[in-house]
C-alpha cells in the first residue's frame, strides 16, 4: 500500500535533494531516450553492463540492452498507431539505463517520481537551500510518468520497487523473476509478464524427478534471484519429496581471484551428486564452465540452468563442449517477426532518438565513428553508415523481446480500459485521468487480459504474476561436433511437466540419462538402511542367511520351514530329505543287515537240525536261541531305521532299537552270571548253585528283558509316536544347503536313553567276564563272552564321539544312522562270530567232533561240571 499523503511528507522532502542530483547525474551520463505524449511510461533497461573499477557502467550489452529498449520503442509506435487503443491519447516514454547495478537504477529512478515530488512544492516551498544559502536551480518541469517498465534484474526491480510505491506508480517487469517479488504487502504495486522463479523451479524440480535424479548441488549468484530461485527450489524439493540438496553454495557478488575454482572444489566433494541446479548470471555460469573445464571435469556436472542462461549462446560460448547435454528452461516465448522488420531496418539516420544506438553501431559492426572531426584509430575501420543489421552482421532476436512488447501492452490496454471507465464518450484525456491515479490504475492493469505479441494470454494473478509456462531446451552436440551445436526444445512445462526423454542426449552413452544418485539402487535382496540427516542417502545392507527382502527398508527371517530363494526376495519351501534305500549312506548298514540276517538264519537253522547234538546241548540250547534272537532284531533294526519314518515305523523303532540288545546282553549276562557262580560255587562246595536250570535262566532273561519292555511301552504310551519334520537340523549358514529332515520324533537323547539300558547290561556282562577270565578252559564260553563283550565294548566307545560329534554336520541324519546301525550290526556280528560261527563250523565241516565223551579225567570236574537234572551233560569243548 502507498503511503497516505502526511506520512509521505517528511520522506518527499529527503527525497528532492536526491531527485536533483539525480537529475544532475543524469546530465552528466548518458541521458535517456524521451519520446513526448500525453502520457509518459518509464522504462529501465540494461543497456551497459556493471562497471567495474569504480565505474558505474561497463560496456555495452547488445541483446539484452539495447534489443529491450528498442522493444519498448517498437511496441509504443504500434500502440499510438492503433486507432481502437487509447483513442486520441498518444504515449510517451522515458527510458533510462540500469548499467546492470541496482544503487544506479535506484539513482535513475528517482527521475520518474520528481514530478510528483514538484508538485508537492518547489524548493522555496519547502525551505530547501544550496550551499550558501542559493535557491535551487530550476528546470523544466519533468514528465509525470504513469507507469514503468522494468527493471530486468530481480534485485534492480526490487531496488526500484520500494520507491516507486511510495508514490504510487505502477510497475511491470519483463524479466524480474524473484519469488519475493510475489509478496503483494511489499511489493504491491510491482506486477510482471513473466512467471516468478517459483514456478521455474517447481518446473526444475519436476525435470530433475523426471530424470530419476534425487541427490543434486545448487549454485546461485549472490542477490535476490539467485538466492531467491534456489530457496524456492529448495522449499518445493523438500515438501515435493524424494530430491535432496548435496550442497548449497553462493557465488559472491565481486567474486574474488581462484573463487569459481574453489566452487568446482566445492561441488567435488558429493561427486555422486552431478546434477547442478544453478541460478546464475550469465557472467558467473560462463566462468562457472571455465572452471569445470580447467579442473578437467568436462562432462561430469549435469547442468540444469534456470532462465538466465535459457538458450543463450554468450555464456557457452567457446564453452560448449563442457556445456553438452544442460538442460534449460526459458518463459515460453516466440520471436515476434514484426519486431525483426523493424529493428533490422533501423539505421543511424531513422533512429536518432535512441541516444544509445550509435554506441550499438559501432560495437555490432566493429567499426568507429568520427566524433568532432577525431578521426577513427587505424586498427578499426570507420563505420560508413551503409551497414545494414542482419546483412553486414548476424542478428538474433533477444529473448525476453515478446515480454518487453506485452508490458508494454498491459498498461496499454489497462489505460484504454481505465479511459473508457472515466472518461466516456471522450477522444483524449479527460479532467479524471489529469493526473492520472496510479492506485486506479493498478486496478485496471491487475484486471487485462488479452493475447500478448506471441498469442499466448498476458494476464495476473492478486499477486501481479503471470502464468507459468516455460519451454525446456537442452544444449546438444551436432554430429559430435559440441561447437557445431545447439539448444533444442526438449519439453515444456505449464504446470505440469511435458519432457521429450526420447529426445534428450548425453555425453558418453547419448540415450542413457546419467545418474545423480546420491546411492545407487539396492540390489535384489538388499535393503536400504538410511544415512541419518539424509533421506536420499543409503547403504544397501544384503538380507543375509535365511532373511528375505520384504521391502526396500526390511529385512525379515523366513518362517522355519521356509528358506529364501537364491536372491533373497521371497521364500521358498525348504527341500525334506531322509535316509532313503537309494542312498549310498544306506548301502554299508544294508549290507551288514542283510549278511547277518542270513548268517543268523544259517546259525538257526543249523542249531535246530542239529539239536540234540552235543555242540548245541553244549551251548545251552534255550539261551542260544534268544540270544540269536536278539541278534536277528539286532540287524532287523537297520531296516526300521532305513524306512520312511511314519506312526508304525515310529513306533517299532521304539520297540525294537533296544529289543534286541537287551535280549543280546540279557541272555549273554545270565550266561555268564551262570557260569561265574557255578564256578565260584564250586570252589567252596559240591552243591550246584540255585537258578541254573534252563527255566531259571529263561526267566532270568526275560525279566531282564521285560524293563526295556514296560519302559518301552509307558513310553509309548506317554507320548505317542509320530513324524516329524526336523527343519533345526540341517539348517546350514547356506541356505541354499538347508534341509528339512523327515524322522521319527526321537531326540539324540532319548534315542540313546532307549539303548542306554542295553549299554548297561552290557556293562555289567563286561564285568562277570572279567571276573569269570579265570575260569578253567574246560569251561569253553567263559573266554569267548568275554572277548565278546571286550569287542562290543569298543565298538560302543567309538560308536558315542561319532555320533555326537556331527550333531552339528550337514551330513547329521546320513552320519548318525549309518553310524548307529553299523554299531549295532557290528556288536552282533562280533556275537555272532564269537559265538556260534566256531560251533556252525564244527557241526557243518567237522561232524566227527560233535560227539559225546564218556571219559572224565576229573571226578571233582565232572561233579562240578556236570549238568542239573534236565541239562545236557556237557558244558565244554
Amino acid at each position: 500500500m502507498a503511503l497516505p499523503r502526511r506520512a509521505r511528507e517528511p520522506l518527499l522532502v529527503a527525497l528532492l535533494p536526491l531527485a536533483w542530483l539525480a537529475q544532475a547525474g543524469l546530465a552528466r551520463a548518458a541521458g535517456s531516450v524521451r519520446l513526448a505524449g500525453g502520457l509518459t511510461l518509464g522504462g529501465l533497461f540494461p543497456v551497459h553492463a556493471r562497471g567495474a573499477a569504480g565505474r558505474a557502467c561497463g560496456p555495452l550489452k547488445k541483446e539484452q540492452g539495447v534489443h529491450r529498449l528498442e522493444a519498448m520503442l517498437y511496441a509504443l509506435d504500434r500502440v499510438n498507431a492503433d486507432p481502437e487503443l487509447l483513442p486520441g491519447v498518444r504515449l510517451g516514454a522515458r527510458l533510462l539505463d540500469t548499467c546492470s547495478r541496482d544503487t544506479y537504477a535506484l539513482e535513475q529512478a528517482l527521475s520518474f517520481v520528481q514530478a510528483l515530488i514538484r508538485g508537492r512544492g518547489d524548493g522555496d516551498e519547502v525551505g530547501l537551500r544550496c550551499p550558501g544559502g542559493v535557491p535551487p536551480l530550476r528546470t523544466a518541469p519533468p514528465e509525470r510518468v504513469v507507469a514503468v517498465v522494468g527493471a530486468s534484474a530481480s534485485s534492480v526491480s526490487i531496488m526500484v520497487a520500494n520507491v516507486l510505491r511510495l508514490f504510487a506508480i505502477p510497475q511491470i517487469s519483463y524479466a524480474s523473476t524473484a519469488p519475493e517479488l510475489s509478496d503483494s504487502t511489499r511489493y504491491d504495486f510491482f506486477s510482471r509478464v513473466v512467471p516468478p522463479d517459483s514456478y521455474q523451479a517447481q518446473a526444475m524440480v519436476d525435470i530433475v524427478r523426471a530424470l530419476g535424479w534425487n541427490y543434486v548441488s545448487t549454485l546461485a549468484s549472490e542477490g535476490n534471484y539467485g538466492e531467491s530461485g534456489v530457496e524456492a527450489f529448495v522449499q518445493i524439493s523438500r515438501e515435493a519429496g524424494g530430491v535432496c540438496i548435496a550442497q548449497s553454495i553462493k557465488i559472491p557478488r565481486e567474486p574474488k581471484p581462484g573463487e569459481f575454482n574453489k566452487v568446482i572444489r566445492r561441488l567435488m566433494e558429493t561427486p555422486n551428486a552431478r546434477g547442478i541446479i544453478i541460478f546464475a548470471n550469465e557472467d558467473d555460469i560462463r566462468r562457472v564452465l571455465e572452471a569445470a573445464r580447467q579442473a578437467n571435469l568436462t562432462g561430469h556436472f549435469l547442468w540444469v540452468g534456470s532462465d538466465s542462461w535459457g538458450a543463450k549462446t554468450s555464456p557457452i560460448l567457446s564453452l560448449e563442449d563442457v556445456a553438452v547435454g544442460a538442460i534449460t528452461i526459458l518463459p515460453k516465448r516466440a520471436s515476434i517477426d514484426g519486431f525483426d522488420q523493424y529493428f533490422m531496418t533501423r539505421s543511424l539516420e531513422n533512429n536518432r532518438r535512441n541516444i544509445w544506438f550509435a554506441e550499438f553501431w559501432e560495437e555490432n559492426f566493429n567499426c568507429k565513428l568520427t566524433s568532432s572531426g577525431t578521426q577513427s584509430d587505424d586498427s578499426t575501420r570507420k563505420c560508413t553508415g551503409e551497414e545494414r543489421i542482419g546483412r553486414d552482421s548476424t542478428y538474433e532476436q533477444e529473448g525476453k523481446v515478446q515480454f518487453v512488447i506485452d508490458a508494454v501492452y498491459a498498461i496499454a490496454h489497462a489505460l484504454h480500459s481505465m479511459h473508457q471507465a472515466l472518461c466516456p464518450g471522450h477522444t483524449g484525456l479527460c479532467p479524471a485521468m489529469e493526473p492520472t491515479d496510479g492506485r486506479t490504475l493498478l486496478q485496471y492493469i491487475r484486471a487485462v487480459r488479452f493475447n500478448g505479441s506471441a498469442g499466448t494470454p498476458v494476464m495476473f494473478n492478486e499477486n501481479g504474476d503471470a502464468p507459468g509456462r516455460y519451454d525446456i531446451f537442452q544444449y546438444q552436440a551436432t554430429n559430435g561436433s559440441a561447437s557445431s551445436g545447439g539448444y533444442q526444445t526438449v519439453g515444456q512445462w505449464a504446470e505440469t511437466l511435458r519432457l521429450d526423454v526420447e529426445a534428450l542426449q548425453w555425453s558418453g552413452d547419448p540415450h542413457e540419462v546419467p545418474s545423480s544418485l546420491c546411492s545407487l539402487p539396492c540390489g535384489p535382496g538388499e535393503r536400504k538402511k538410511m544415512v541419518k540427516g539424509v533421506p536420499c542417502c543409503w547403504h544397501c545392507e544384503a538380507c543375509d542367511g535365511y532373511r528375505f527382502q520384504v521391502d526396500e527398508f526390511t529385512c525379515e527371517a523366513c518362517p522355519g520351514d521356509m528358506r529364501p530363494t537364491p536372491n533373497h526376495t521371497s521364500c521358498r519351501p525348504t527341500p525334506v530329505v531322509r535316509l532313503s534305500w537309494s542312498s549310498p549312506w544306506a548301502a554299508l548298514p544294508l549290507l551288514l543287515a542283510v549278511l547277518g540276517i542270513m548268517a543268523t538264519t544259517t546259525v538257526v537253522a543249523t542249531f535246530m537240525r542239529h539239536n540234540n547234538t552235543p555242540i548245541v546241548r553244549a551251548s545251552g540250547r534255550e539261551l542260544s536261541y534268544v540270544l540269536l534272537t536278539g541278534i536277528f532284531l539286532i540287524y532287523a533294526i537297520t531296516f526300521l531305521m532305513v524306512a520312511e519314518p511314519g506312526a508304525v515305523v515310529c513306533a517299532t523303532r521304539r520297540l525294537f532299537l533296544g529289543l534286541g540288545t537287551t535280549l543280546s546282553y540279557s541272555a549273554l549276562l545270565t550266561k555268564t552270571n551262570r557260569i561265574y557262580r557255578i564256578f565260584e560255587q564250586g570252589k567252596r562246595s559240591v552243591t550246584p548253585p540255585p537258578f541254573i536250570s534252563p527255566t531259571s535262566q529263561l526267566v532270568i532273561t526275560f525279566s531282564l528283558t521285560s524293563l526295556q519292555v514296560v519302559g518301552v511301552i509307558a513310553w509309548l504310551g506317554a507320548r505317542p509316536p509320530h513324524s516329524v519334520i526336523d527343519y533345526e537340523e540341517q539348517r546350514t549358514v547356506d541356505p541354499e544347503q538347508a534341509r528339512g529332515v523327515l524322522k521319527c520324533d526321537m531326540s539324540d537323547l532319548s534315542l540313546i536313553g532307549c539303548l542306554g539300558y542295553s549299554l548297561l547290561l552290557m556293562v555289567t556282562c563286561t564285568v562277570y567276564a572279567i571276573k569269570a577270565r579265570g575260569v578253567p578252559e574246560t569251561f569253553n564260553e567263559a573266554k569267548p563272552i568275554g572277548f565278546t563283550m571286550y569287542t562290543t565294548c569298543i565298538i560302543w566307545l567309538a560308536f558315542v564321539p561319532i555320533f555326537f560329534g556331527t550333531a552339528q554336520s550337514a551330513e547329521k541324519i546320513y552320519i548318525q544312522t549309518t553310524t548307529l546301525t553299523v554299531s549295532l550290526s557290528l556288536s552282533a556280528s562280533v556275537s555272532l562270530g564269537m559265538l556260534y560261527v566256531p560251533k556252525t563250523y564244527v557241526i557243518l565241516f567237522h561232524p566227527e567232533q560233535n560227539v559225546q565223551k564218556r571219559k572224565r579225567s576229573l571226578k571233582a570236574t565232572s561233579t562240578v561240571a556236570a549238568p542239573p537234572k534236565g541239562e545236557d551233560a556237557e558244558d565244554h569243548k
